[in-house]
């Protein structure tokens, strides 16, 4: 054989025989993530929320942030959804306002209430209503069957508007109040503990006291105070607690508040706790922005800066065996780069990776009756993580062989052959 051919055969054969030496050596699988349409025929108008069915049947929600509620089944191939409320005609929608959240009652089933928090105009405020399911249609609500549970006076800006509901493992209602805009907080909310804006909030809706249509817990850190604080509030210091959720394992309540300009914080939230905005933001000072007092603040569980992302989407702490590698971790992402990340907290460290760069604009996450995580974007779509398993070394030494030879040991004959008629 020409000595130019054999040659390259045997650069070849030193390949393979690497090649095969490494993949013997390592033997691991390594999990790569996608996200994917979980439903491709569906399309929704700016969905900003996404929630599993409270009687456990087969559906899923969404809430439109222009003010509607759609409902469908949760299968890949549904093509409908079906209005189950539509209170567009009451939503201030635009910027960082419209319907932005919503949350079924715990005994849903036997009182068919379910809880908005939208935003509306004239004047701008923040109403948190009740509203009850038709009895004799399970996929609408009756828009006529509102009962405003709080409302919430707004300054003038168009953002920071919060938006979360949430019934926690105690059966209390949590809400996320932003702290009303503009940029940098100047009316101070986060600090003030005599207004609702910048908290997250903890009302019982199962009674009245005090001439509100709900009671206060009696553990609410400002219960009877005589400060003229509110006693609504659960935490405080917040910018834009747009998005938390509860661990309902460890009955921990795990928020994501938006920064100003620097840095994306997650929190574990604890009742009284001072979360630091507008003194700070994340770990960092803001106001001042050198040597401020931190004395009573509770830091970030973890922080981001903004070469990572520009808005913090919060997600869930997802509790699923089918997929154990993900299994107790926190799943979140962000809404300007389009990164959805895992955190894990032990008793050493808080461990942050990147899950996934989808590129989607992330407007919030979801789950639904079997922990399967749902993921929304502005582009109207839901999605869901799908996982590639690619393995470090096919599962024959032969089928190795094959992948080299075909990519590697054809193309060097090739330049080989062409040589040798070239002489």
């Amino acid at each position: 054989m020409n000595q130019k051919i054999i040659l390259p055969l045997t650069i070849a054969s030193l390949l393979i025989t690497s090649a095969l030496c490494d993949a013997q050596a390592t033997g691991q699988t390594l999990n790569q993530y996608n996200v994917t349409p979980a439903f491709p025929d569906l399309t929704f108008s700016s969905p900003v929320g996404i929630y599993p069915d409270p009687t456990n049947s087969n559906r899923l929600f969404v809430v439109e942030q222009t003010g509607t509620v759609k409902v469908f089944n949760n299968t890949r191939s549904t093509a409908t959804t079906n209005t189950y409320l539509d209170i567009t005609s009451q939503v201030l929608y635009g910027g960082e306002q419209g319907l932005l959240g919503l949350a079924f009652h715990p005994n849903y089933t036997q009182n068919g209430y379910l809880y908005l928090n939208y935003v509306a105009d004239n004047p701008k405020r923040t109403v948190i209503a009740r509203y009850t399911v038709n009895p004799n249609e399970p996929n609408q609500a009756d828009p006529n069957s509102q009962q405003v549970t709080l409302e919430i006076p707004q300054p003038p800006y168009s953002n920071h508007k919060g938006g979360q509901l949430s019934f926690g493992p105690d059966g209390y209602l949590y809400i996320g109040v932003g702290d009303g805009g503009s940029a940098g907080d100047p009316q101070g909310n986060g600090q003030n503990r005599q207004t609702l804006l910048g908290k997250i909030l903890r009302i019982d809706v199962n009674s009245a006291s005090g001439g509100r249509s709900y009671g206060i817990p009696a553990d609410n850190p400002y219960a009877a105070n005589t400060l003229g604080y509110r006693e609504e509030i659960y935490a405080y210091g917040f910018r834009n607690p747009w998005r938390f959720s509860f661990d309902f394992q460890t009955g921990q309540l795990w928020a994501a508040d938006v920064g100003q300009n620097q840095l994306e914080e997650i929190d574990i939230v604890e009742a009284g706790g001072n979360y630091g905005w507008n003194l700070m933001e994340g770990s960092i000072c803001y106001n001042p922005p050198s040597d401020c007092n931190q004395t009573g603040l509770t830091l970030p569980l973890y922080n981001y800066t903004r070469d990572q992302g520009t808005a913090v989407i919060g997600g869930y702490v997802i509790h699923n065996q089918t997929n154990p590698e993900l299994d107790g971790a926190y799943i979140y992402g962000d809404y300007g780069s389009g990164k959805i990340w895992t955190l894990r907290i032990n008793s050493q460290n808080t461990t942050n990776n990147l899950l996934v760069d989808s590129n989607l604009s992330i407007t919030s996450f979801g789950l639904d009756n079997n922990n399967q995580l749902y993921i929304a974007a502005y582009d109207g779509k839901i999605y869901t993580l799908t996982v590639n398993v690619i393995p470090e070394y096919p599962a024959t030494t032969q089928a190795l062989a094959v992948l080299v030879t075909t990519a590697t040991l054809t193309a060097l004959l090739a330049v080989a052959i062409k040589r040798t008629r070239n002489r």
